[in-house]
């Protein structure tokens, strides 16, 4: 399994962007799949994902402003982020752990800057 981000950019601040994550591979209803950022100095943090099937978890941060979903056509998973403010600014991480084996596979990382 392999994770390919992309749709980073630099917007002004209340912009919109769409990132995207292209699995290549077989994935279940049951990984954990989402997007984690990482901005300097800063620990990598979730910032959205789904535990399993259509159930997600957002961040504090996340919560109103993102939206992730999923194209299982496409094998795809998408974070739609409105509002971005110049705190968003961060390598965002596409993220697959699949419980029953324990594989853990990272994307390569977007960068999002947001100026304000």
């Amino acid at each position: 399994v392999q994770l390919q981000a992309s749709g980073g950019g630099l917007v002004q601040t209340g912009q919109s962007l769409r990132l995207s994550c292209t699995v290549s591979g077989t994935t279940y209803s049951t990984d954990l799949v989402g997007w984690y950022r990482q901005s300097p100095g800063r620990q990598r943090e979730l910032v959205a994902a789904f535990l399993s099937g259509s159930i997600t978890n957002y961040s504090n941060s996340a919560k109103g402003r993102f939206t992730i979903s999923r194209d299982n056509a496409k094998n795809a998973v998408h974070l739609q982020m409105n509002d971005l403010k110049p705190e968003d600014t961060a390598v965002y991480y596409c993220h697959l752990f699949r419980r029953n084996t324990g594989l853990d596979v990272w994307g390569q990382g977007t960068q999002v800057t947001v100026s304000s």
